[in-house]
Parts: C-alpha cells; structure tokens; sequence
C-alpha cells in the first residue's frame, strides 16, 4: 500500500497541472447521447461487422438497442442488477452494452480468455443474474465451461448465447425505460493485478461517457469518422475510446475481426475506408510487418490511437509515413480512470509522440509524487503519477479498503506508474514502480534500454526485465524479438551493441532470442512472466 499523500504548496515549477474546457463536459446519461446521436445522424453508419458484413445506421443500432433492452428486461434484469458479457469482438457485445445502459443495468466485462475458475470468480464476486456469451470460434467449450460453474454460481440465472434462438427473439413490452443518472454506476471491468484476486473497477456514465468524448474530440472526430477496432471492446479501449468516442462524435466503428487479426484489420481498413485505426504497438509493429503490408491502400487513414505500452521510435515513424497516421495520438491511463488521463496531441512532434503519454486531458489534473511520502516532486523528477477528476472510478465494486488503497482522501487516484512531468506539461512514464530496476544502487528504467535495442536494425522488439543477482541485487535482462531470426544477430552481438550505446550499469548483462511475447488478450506484454521465465533461466 502507498502512503497517502500530504497536501504541499503547489507551485509553477512543480509536477501538477491542469486540464483545460476547449472539450465541455456531457451531464448526461449513455441513453441519452445514444438519443441525441440517433436523432442527429439517423442515416449515419454506426457499426460495421467486416466478418459478416452486417451494418447499421445509427437509426438501425438505435432500434436494435432497445429491441433488446427491452427483452433483458422481460427476462427480469432491472436498473443496478449486474449483467455479464463474455465474448470476442461482435457487434452484439456494443449492442448489449449500450441496452444495458439504457436499463440501467451494470455491465460486468470478463475477458474472453478466462477459464472456469476465473470466470466463476467474476461472476461471484460481482453478482452477475444473466450472462450474455458467444460460443468461441477458436474451438473452446463455453457452453460447457458454463455448465461447469453452474453449482457454484448460485447467483447466474439464465445464459443467452449470442446468435441462438432466445437471443434472436429477445423483445419485451414497449413501455417506458427507467429515469437513471449520470453519475449511476454502470460498467464493471476486472483488472489483472499482479497480486491477489482482480479487482472490479467501477465506472460511472460520466466516468467513461466523457473520457469517450474527450479523446474523440481530440482526435478529431466528426460523424465523417470511420475507426477500425482490433483492440477489444471487453477492455476499455475499446468500448470506451472506440465505441463511445464513436457514439459521442457520430462517427462509425468498424469490427475486422473477432480477436487481433493483422491482415483482417488491413483489408478492413481499405475495404471501409477507416480514417482512424487503433492498437497497441505489438499490433502495429504485426501489421506492418506483414509480407503484403505495401498492397493494401491505407491512404484513407489520417489518425488513430495507440495505448498499453511506450510507442518505439522506430515504429511510430513507420505507422506515421507507411500507414498515413500522420495525426496519430499516444494515450496514457488506466481502467480505474475511465481510462484516458493524458494524450498527445494531433499537432505534436515525433519528439512528444515517441518520449512522451502527452499531457493532461480537458477537465482532469494529474500530478507526479514521491512514492515514499507524497511530496509533489519538481518537474523532472521521476516519481508516482496520480490523476484527480470526473475520470476516476466509483470504486473496486464492494471493496472499499482496496478502494482507500488506490484512491486518497482527496481524490487522487494512485496509478502505481513512474512519470516524469516536463516543463511543459508533458509526461514520460519511465516504468512501473515495481517494474524498476535497482541495480548496485542505480535506478534503472527498462522503458530507456527498449528504446535503445530498437535503434539496432535487426530488432522488432525488445522487452526489459529485472532478475535477482547475489552482487548487485538485480541485474538486467533483454528479450528480442527480431525482424529475421535465420540472419542473427545473436545475443551477445546485441549485448555488444547495448554496452556500446549506454552506460555500462544499463546495458544487458543477458540476452534472450525469442519468437514472442507473453500477451494479455488486450496486447499488453506480461512482463511478470518474462520476470519468472529469466530467473528460471538464470537459476534463480
């Protein structure tokens, strides 16, 4: 647990600032911009579903949301009953979350990739009465995962199954929805912590209906947009960044496929003709990698939104003159704010796209303390970055001590990251204060070492960890991925290459070729396992 800061005189030159009004904030409800859209772009695609070629207008998702709001009703879900949702990317998944909004219902996202006892745990913990499900098409058994848990969810009265006859006819009386609030909670999502059991961040119709519309606003966005979407919709990049960006903006959102396809997500933005693509910087660094990236016309491209990790270099100059990405912006956050507290801006250099999250977004401040105390640090320090605003979680769903852990008295969230601020404004996020490197009393940060092995031209990737070492407590480990593993270089040419470049102490003292990286199913490494798979390695 961090210790709560202590409130400190703020001036110019320290680590605090503040998000500006160009973007107003929207005092309203899912349902009723879903309203105002439907009202204002009728005839507006909305939602395209490349694998099937199914399309709506927003005159179209408008009836089909409440078709099926509706016929949850019938079934008995009422405002604040928890339903889940637990499929790949479709258009029933945005369908249902907007219908459950409109019920007032709490939409609990579970990851795809969760298997019995994980999905047993989500559902128990925050009370799910109906599940929304689609059968997995990479040959799993969900149904039969399903049946598994029956006893031990008491709570789980009914499963729909996407595409099956009872989701198919869901309808129910047309009667009046019920009157909600914008500060109602409405979305759960489980965050993979690194300790102990996940925890459901709680978000609110203000918390991520306006951190949607700020970022869409930002980017741009008028109902003219087209955004393709590989990053999931069960985390919030892509339901809130792409689905209500969209909404709010009364632009499009284009499915290529149902999990990260990089030949789909091309086809689909050349066949839609997408202004706007999103990705992690694996999903672009794939993309752009692939043998027959220089056939598809991407000239339609003009922005996008990269989250999940640091943009290289090397990769952002590629996505920026290859795919025509030349307004593509850099998104810093967390699920627990909404998720977006800081983003670079259409106008930025390469400079602040690549070494930089961008600064504050409209009506949030953030702010950079020592971990130890709480002090806000001088501009330029590296410590703890904390986000204050209508960004914020309700808090982790009937948790309130993990809540007071993260969230302070005074309404900063603790994000857990190391960031400096730069005298204007502008923040880097260095690493996870348990992802730093100590090593012989030096502060090591993986972030500047992965930078520097993707200045070396065989290398796609490269990911930094920390491993115990008796003489120095920790040592530094690289894995690489390269663009051709048949030609080399092997480790200790790039072990080589890192003690030419850096200073000694930073340079790997290990070196891993490998094919790939462990990956959350939201493009994010699992650096933990890197962690575990080099002790292994080294014995230790």
């Amino acid at each position: 647990m961090l210790p709560r800061p202590r409130r400190s005189t703020v001036t110019e030159q320290a680590s605090h600032t503040h998000g500006g009004t160009e973007v107003a904030l929207l005092d309203e409800t899912i349902a009723d911009r879903l309203d105002r859209t439907v009202a204002a772009f009728p005839d507006r695609e909305a939602l395209v579903d490349a694998p099937t070629g199914r399309r709506w207008t927003y005159a179209a998702l408008g009836r089909e949301v409440d078709r099926i709001a509706r016929g949850l009703r019938a079934r008995g879900v009422a405002r604040g009953d928890r339903v889940g949702i637990w499929a790949a990317n479709c258009p029933e998944w945005v369908l249902t979350q907007y219908a459950t909004a409109r019920l007032g219902a709490v939409l609990v996202n579970i990851n795809p990739a969760y298997r019995a006892h994980e999905l047993a745990y989500a559902l128990n913990r925050s009370g799910v009465s109906l599940l929304v499900a689609l059968a997995d098409e990479r040959g799993g058994d969900r149904p039969g995962t399903v049946a598994e848990i029956g006893g031990r969810c008491p709570g789980l009265r009914e499963t729909l199954w996407i595409g099956e006859a009872a989701w198919r006819e869901l309808d129910g009386a047309d009667t009046e929805f019920p009157t909600l609030h914008c500060d109602d909670p409405i979305n759960i999502q489980y965050t993979s912590g690194t300790t102990g059991f996940p925890k459901g961040a709680t978000l609110s119709h203000r918390n991520i209906l306006n951190n949607g519309h700020c970022v869409g606003a930002l980017l741009g966005y008028t109902e003219q947009d087209r955004i393709c979407v590989p990053v999931p919709f069960y985390h919030c990049f892509g339901m809130v960044l792409a689905n209500l960006a969209a909404l709010s903006h009364g632009a499009c959102v284009l499915v290529p496929a149902r999990s990260f396809d990089p030949a789909a997500t091309l086809r689909t933005v050349a066949a839609e003709r997408a202004t706007s693509l999103y990705g992690v910087p694996t999903m672009f660094i794939a993309e752009l990698g692939l043998p027959d990236f220089a056939d598809h016309d991407l000239s339609s491209l003009r922005t996008g939104l990269m989250g999940g990790s640091p943009c290289p270099v090397e990769v952002m100059k590629r996505v920026r003159a290859d795919m025509g990405m030349t307004e593509v912006a850099i998104a810093y956050g967390m699920t627990e704010t909404s998720p977006v507290s800081t983003l670079t801006r259409r106008d930025d250099d390469l400079a602040h796209r690549t070494g930089t999250v961008g600064r504050v977004l409209p009506h949030l401040e953030v702010k950079v303390t020592d971990p130890a105390d709480g002090r806000t640090l001088p501009r330029g320090a590296a410590g703890e970055l904390c986000t204050r605003g209508y960004s914020v979680m309700v808090g982790y769903w009937e948790e309130p001590e993990r809540t007071a852990e993260a969230v302070d008295p005074d309404g900063w969230m603790h994000s857990g990251d190391l960031a400096v601020m730069h005298p204007d404004g502008y923040l880097s996020v260095v690493g996870r204060i348990k992802d730093m490197i100590i090593r012989g009393g030096e502060n090591i940060y993986p972030r500047e070492i992965e930078e520097f092995l993707h200045t070396h031209p065989a290398v796609a990737d490269a990911q930094v960890v920390g491993v115990p070492d008796e003489r120095y407590g920790e040592e530094v480990f690289a894995f690489v991925v390269l663009r051709d593993p048949t030609v080399g270089p092997g480790p200790e040419e790039l072990a080589e290459y890192c003690r030419d470049g850096l200073a000694r102490f930073k340079a790997p003292r290990h070196v891993r070729v490998v094919d790939s990286f462990p990956m959350t199913v939201s493009g994010k490494v699992r650096k933990g396992e890197l962690r575990t798979l080099a002790a292994r390695e080294l014995g230790r």
